[in-house]
């Protein structure tokens, strides 16, 4: 899906790894560079002819802008920031942790504000975008779905108290699977097979049970039992990761920490 025009100038506050995935998703995409403007400390080049200034411009007032450094910058961002952004402004949170309330209290001028929480697939059009917000009028919230819906799949989160469930699953979800990926191509190789072997057969075995899955005629647990016949080899080991202290639990304890470290960054932005 192509990216929707963009109503004016949009900038990026910060462009480390995951704004960084989106902008080069957007400009595959065929976003218009001469509209982006990336403000980061350090001056470096984000290629793709954007313009790139190591403080806000003095000559526009932004229609857009995506707060994208880390949470614990947020206020040393905020006095220098705020100021300047206008009631038509929409600014839009990728900041994990970051509650509406506090970005409503350090930016009170924008009347939409949004959060969202990509993934780094956004820089393939793979992504997986959650996005809320408690002040987003129609127009708003269809540009900016519009904008993250050009980078991969995205959905809205009706109750904030969730956010932090939707970080976890899908924002550092990609980091459970490369982990998945590498144990299973480890655990081939300490077994017997040769290491570059295992990872390859374990790459392209889960790139394609991806891909599989993804056409959803079939749920993956239908998919996994399709698989598996009874008294097989599959089944065998689908009974390992079934166990009541297998997969499932394993990952609610992954989830469960992840949601955790969410919280205590909230906390850390409301005391900055």
């Amino acid at each position: 899906m192509n990216p929707p025009p963009l109503p004016g100038p949009f900038w990026l506050i910060g462009c480390g790894n995951m704004a960084g995935a989106m902008l080069d998703g957007w400009m595959n995409a065929g976003l218009d560079p001469a509209r982006i403007t990336v403000v980061r400390p350090s001056g470096k080049d984000v290629g793709h002819g954007i313009r790139v200034l190591t403080a806000l411009p003095e000559d526009e007032v932004p229609a857009l802008a995506l707060l994208g450094v880390k949470p614990q910058k947020l206020g040393e961002v905020a006095p220098l920031l705020g100021p300047v952004l206008e009631p038509q402004t929409i600014l839009i949170s990728i900041l994990a942790g970051t509650r509406l309330a506090t970005l409503h209290s350090l930016f009170p001028k924008p009347r939409t504000i949004i959060r969202a929480m990509p993934n780094t697939p956004v820089r393939v059009h793979k992504g997986a975008t959650g996005l809320v917000s408690g002040s987003a009028d129609e127009n708003d919230r269809a540009l900016v779905e519009a904008l993250m819906t050009s980078l991969g799949a995205a959905e809205w989160v009706a109750d904030e108290a969730v956010f932090d469930l939707v970080t976890a699953l899908s924002g550092s979800g990609p980091a459970f699977l490369y982990r998945f990926i590498d144990a299973l191509g480890q655990a081939a190789a300490e077994l017997g097979l040769p290491d570059d072997q295992a990872r390859r057969l374990a790459l392209a075995t889960v790139e394609g049970a991806a891909a599989l899955a993804g056409e959803r005629l079939e749920t993956p647990a239908i998919l996994a039992n399709r698989v598996a016949a009874p008294g097989g080899s599959t089944r065998a080991g689908l009974d390992i990761l079934d166990r009541e202290d297998g997969l499932v639990a394993l990952l609610k304890e992954t989830l469960e920490a992840s949601v955790q470290r969410n919280r205590e960054l909230a906390v850390m932005t409301q005391a900055s």
